[in-house]
């Protein structure tokens, strides 16, 4: 089976990773840009989710994240 990490930051799409064959690294690396993007000064929303090859999410592996918008 593989695996692939996708993202939707700020309502545009990206394929963080694709072709993982570790479900161990998979997390790893979901883990790693969730805490990225938690972090991240100019992510408004953002989503991340580990998928397998039918496009379903792996386990539960799926985050929100959210901040507010800072008035400048």
């Amino acid at each position: 089976m593989k695996y692939a990490i996708i993202k939707v930051i700020n309502g545009n799409y990206f394929i963080h990773a694709e072709g993982i064959t570790d479900k161990a690294f998979a997390k790893t690396q979901f883990h790693g840009l969730c805490q990225t993007l938690w972090n991240a000064q100019d992510v408004i929303t953002a989503e991340v989710m580990i998928v397998d090859e039918q496009l379903d999410c792996v386990e539960g592996y799926k985050e929100f994240i959210t901040h507010e918008p800072t008035a400048d």
